[in-house]
């Protein structure tokens, strides 16, 4: 029997029929694999659910971070919860599943000797991902002029906060102490649905999308909390960065029209320990010919 892996995936957008028949095939390697899902795996809440049931029934273990499509409010969701109580509600959901959320106490990843805090992190965005100098009024601004606007500005609510910067600077200050505890021996895999360093949306298509995309305030974290390994999706280009010595896993599956221009069989599954071969930038644009 093979040696247990911590495999990672995002951006399953199982809502989309080209996508829900590839959660089939979504198996462990072994019986004692673990599985990071780094959020999106759709909007209604019902859809997220069956989807995450349906992996903790195969996985020994799942880990669940919210994205942004979860924590839309959309006319077609009878739960017809927002912000806060949105993702609180997911997170009971998960709970009641045997799903680890960033809610709860961090999971230690052992194997081969090692041991591994494995941190689920949800700390949303706050615009900061923009050109030097740029109000957010302006990044917004030119967003709206060029029209490369994300969804979240009309359907991902902040309720009972005014604004997403304002829940976003609440989810980091309540993430900091908990991983300021974790003790100095351990080193850290940090799993987001956002990447916690701007550098992976250098590469963005339309770089007006990074303002949806994270934070600097969490942007040295990587160094200051000995990871191995930064997990995140969100951006549909699925390669590693290095930053700092630190891989920054980009796991997302993506939108069949994404996808099926590099494969017509995908594979959803990284490896994050043990570590996978390097996926870069260079593979992944010539992939897309």
């Amino acid at each position: 029997m093979s040696a247990p892996s911590l495999l990672a995936t995002s951006d399953l957008h199982v809502s989309h029929r080209g996508n829900r028949a590839i959660l089939d095939d979504i198996r462990p390697h072994s019986s004692a694999d673990w599985l990071i899902v780094a959020g999106d795996v759709a909007e209604n809440i019902e859809t997220v659910t069956w989807a995450l049931r349906t992996l903790r029934d195969r996985f020994e273990q799942v880990i669940w971070v919210p994205g942004n499509h979860e924590l839309w409010a959309t006319a077609g969701d009878d739960a017809g919860l927002r912000g806060v109580a949105r993702y609180e509600h997911l997170v009971e959901l998960c709970r009641d599943m045997g799903v680890l959320t960033p809610e709860d106490p961090y999971p230690v990843w052992e194997s081969g000797g090692e041991s591994v805090v494995i941190a689920p992190l949800f700390v949303l965005y706050d615009y900061s991902f923009r050109p030097p100098g740029q109000s957010v009024d302006e990044a917004l601004a030119h967003a709206y002029d060029t029209r490369v606007v994300c969804s979240d500005e009309a359907l991902l609510r902040p309720d009972p906060y005014e604004t997403r910067q304002a829940w976003c600077k609440q989810r980091v200050a309540e993430t900091l102490p908990r991983l300021e505890a974790i003790p100095e021996e351990y080193s850290t895999v940090l799993v987001s649905h956002w990447p916690l360093h701007p550098e992976p949306t250098l590469r963005l298509r339309y770089p007006q999308f990074a303002i949806w995309c994270g934070t600097e305030l969490t942007a040295d974290w990587h160094r200051r909390f000995r990871a191995v390994a930064e997990v995140h999706g969100h951006l549909h280009i699925p390669v590693t960065d290095r930053i700092d010595g630190v891989p920054f896993e980009e796991v997302s599956l993506g939108y069949p029209r994404e996808w099926q221009r590099r494969t017509q069989d995908p594979d959803p599954l990284h490896s994050i320990l043990p570590p996978a071969g390097e996926r870069t930038f260079e593979e992944f644009v010539r992939a897309h010919r």
